[in-house]
């Protein structure tokens, strides 16, 4: 039995505002659009190049966890630098190259998969992007 991660739920309060944020300053894809009854609105979204998506949502049309209340959802790039780099220039307030060293975040690079920036969504979600090695069978550009 294969079992794939698909979709992850972000609890927002404005899906509209969240919509601009992860595709415009961030760079996902936007997969869907959709408003159903009852005022509930689903956006998902794609990171480039992952299998996995992510869906907005505000009430309990997507989730019942609270805006802002999702923490640790974890990226994984070829090149922290450059990604931090892309980010900051889109307006993110990402914050400075860490890593892990005795049990503890510590300043600068660390070595292979404990290299990490960090940054958070507009409602205060949480999101970690770790440095790892490139996916040549990935989808998108191949990074």
């Amino acid at each position: 039995m294969r079992w794939k991660l698909e979709l992850v739920p972000i609890p927002v309060r404005d899906v509209e505002r969240a919509k601009r944020f992860y595709s415009e300053q961030v760079g996902f894809t936007v997969d869907h659009d959709l408003r159903l009854g009852d005022g509930v609105r689903i956006v998902q979204l794609t990171p480039p190049g992952s299998h996995c998506s992510i869906v907005l949502g505000a009430g309990d049309g997507v989730t019942r966890v609270r805006p802002g209340s999702v923490r640790g959802v974890q990226l994984v790039v070829p090149d922290v630098v450059a990604a931090r780099g892309e980010l900051l220039a889109r307006g993110v307030p990402v914050g400075p190259v860490q890593h892990v060293a005795d049990g503890a975040l510590s300043d600068g690079p660390g070595g292979a998969w404990n290299t990490f920036v960090y940054f958070d969504d507009p409602d205060g979600n949480g999101w970690a992007i770790q440095e790892g090695a490139a996916d040549p069978t990935a989808p998108g550009d191949g990074a």
